[in-house]
């Protein structure tokens, strides 16, 4: 499952990687058996979140994270988008416009999760309104994407292009030439991912900055015990007392040392 870690252009997972998904269904299985502990994390403070779906899924893949969330005192929310196809205006704008109502609605800033091209929305949103949002959490998100590097979906990508704006292509975005987010950021990412390099996915790490690496498939992500464990503990802590995710003792193993996008540079 050997990948590139060339910075100027990295490839696509390799078909030993992608058969990795295959393992979303024992993913569920895990959810279903743990579900019940998940929803007695603890009580969380009742805070908004909004999740944005990956790409070609709609809310309806991410019900049962929300459910979770629900169950320990977050204020949930489907993004009611549909599909998400790519950034076509109509997405774009109602993402802007979902925040602003529920930030509105709920009178505090809001907890961005977005999965996969999800992630890549909730970080540009972060950036352009920080203002509105408490912290951001992408899951297999790979936000540092550029033009030179491939994924397992660009041909799909490729087939809906004609319905999205040019001025919002996500392959322009390129995060790596960017500054840090002005809120707290995780992404959660693995080494297993069928879809996309693992390594598009790596931020540097910073004072309200982290990487969390977990054992999972790109698909089954959402259902993953150890993505929501992270979660529900990032989401857990109190506003502007941010700190990096340090899992108990007995989960440690699931929770491999992660990489840092310093070292990826450092050894391309």
């Amino acid at each position: 499952m050997e990948i590139s870690t060339d910075i100027r252009g990295i490839r696509a997972p390799a078909m030993t990687t992608r058969m990795m998904e295959a393992m979303w269904p024992a993913e569920a299985a895990g959810f279903l058996t743990t579900s019940p502990l998940l929803r007695r994390i603890g009580r969380g403070d009742g805070h908004p979140v909004l999740i944005l779906p990956g790409f070609t899924t709609s809310d309806l893949s991410t019900r049962q994270l929300r459910g979770v969330l629900r169950a320990n005192g977050y204020r949930a929310h489907g993004w009611l988008l549909g599909r998400n196809i790519g950034p076509t205006d109509r997405i774009i704008t109602g993402v802007r416009e979902r925040i602003e109502e529920l930030v509105e609605r709920h009178g505090r800033p809001i907890t961005l999760i977005g999965w996969s091209l999800g992630g890549i929305f909730a970080r540009a949103m972060a950036r352009e309104r920080p203002d509105l949002v408490r912290q951001v959490i992408v899951l297999v998100s790979p936000f540092r994407i550029t033009e030179y590097d491939r994924s397992s979906l660009d041909g799909i990508y490729e087939r809906l292009a004609h319905r999205h704006d040019g001025d919002l292509e996500l392959r322009e975005l390129r995060e790596q030439e960017r500054p840090p987010l002005d809120v707290p950021s995780t992404s959660i990412y693995t080494r297993t991912d069928g879809m996309v390099a693992w390594q598009l996915c790596i931020d540097e790490v910073g004072p309200q900055s982290e990487n969390i690496e977990i054992y999972s498939s790109h698909i089954g992500v959402v259902l993953n015990p150890s993505a929501i464990y992270a979660v529900l503990d990032r989401l857990r802590q109190p506003e502007g007392e941010w700190r990096p995710f340090q899992p108990p003792f007995a989960l440690r193993p699931w929770y491999p040392h992660p990489a840092t996008w310093h070292e990826l540079r450092a050894a391309a």
